[in-house]
């Protein structure tokens, strides 16, 4: 059964510089959380923090009930919980199929119940990788590298999957699609953390949470964050983006 991730009380610095500011917050298995706030909020470092990339300083990482806060980053990825970083980096000599199959090496030694793990189940989420299965990683479009970026994690059977601002530099019909797959995705079980910018990540979230200055503001179902003016107005305001 595929286990939630608990982040309590986290911090992650930079020398001096504290990034993210003891949050707590959840993941669930079979659902979307979407973690809102400007740039520089904090979010990619929160992110980063949970997957032993960026130095934590304090607080807990639990995956299940499997402490993960003093693992490093093979290790919580071995664990199960598998980001998909901004930007996609995605390796760009390689093939589309030869990405997918590097995905596996996470997966090592340990058996996860889930709807991936091969590259046609990943054709199958992603059609479009498969017509492109032999194109070189580096020659696809944004929304290519995008979709082949979450099927590579994907390919790693997670039982958490942290997406970073996936929504980043594409087109709003684009934007959606993505949205639509990672929405598929926790229907399979799969626990899904998603930082954004873009407030259409409501639509497909059971439950939001706002970061600032490396704190969580606000937290709640995402319905009532979305119809909530004073809140749309403030992160909007503060830099958040709209898919339109």
């Amino acid at each position: 059964m595929p286990r939630p991730l608990r982040v309590t009380d986290l911090r992650v610095a930079y020398g001096p510089v504290v990034a993210v500011d003891g949050v707590s917050l959840e993941a669930v298995p079979g659902a979307v959380r979407v973690l809102l706030g400007p740039n520089g909020a904090g979010k990619s470092s929160l992110l980063n923090g949970v997957c032993g990339i960026a130095p934590r300083v304090g607080g807990e990482v639990h995956l299940g009930e499997a402490p993960l806060h003093k693992q490093r980053a093979h290790g919580v990825a071995r664990a199960g919980v598998i980001q998909v970083p901004e930007g996609r980096r995605v390796v760009s000599p390689l093939s589309v199929e030869e990405n997918l199959i590097l995905g596996q090496y996470a997966a090592r030694g340990r058996r996860a119940d889930t709807e991936f793990g091969t590259v046609e189940a990943i054709y199958e989420l992603f059609p479009r990788l498969h017509s492109r299965r032999k194109v070189r990683a580096g020659l696809l479009s944004g929304g290519e590298q995008q979709m082949l970026a979450i099927g590579r994690a994907l390919m790693g059977q997670p039982e958490v999957i942290l997406l970073d601002e996936p929504s980043m530099g594409l087109a709003p019909i684009i934007v959606a699609q993505v949205f639509d797959c990672v929405a598929r995705i926790a229907e399979t079980g799969i626990a899904v953390l998603m930082v954004e910018q873009n407030v259409a990540a409501l639509e497909i979230a059971s439950y939001g949470y706002v970061l600032e200055h490396g704190r969580i503001v606000v937290e709640g179902p995402a319905a009532e964050l979305a119809a909530d003016p004073a809140v749309m107005d403030a992160y909007i305001g503060a830099g958040l983006a709209t898919a339109s």
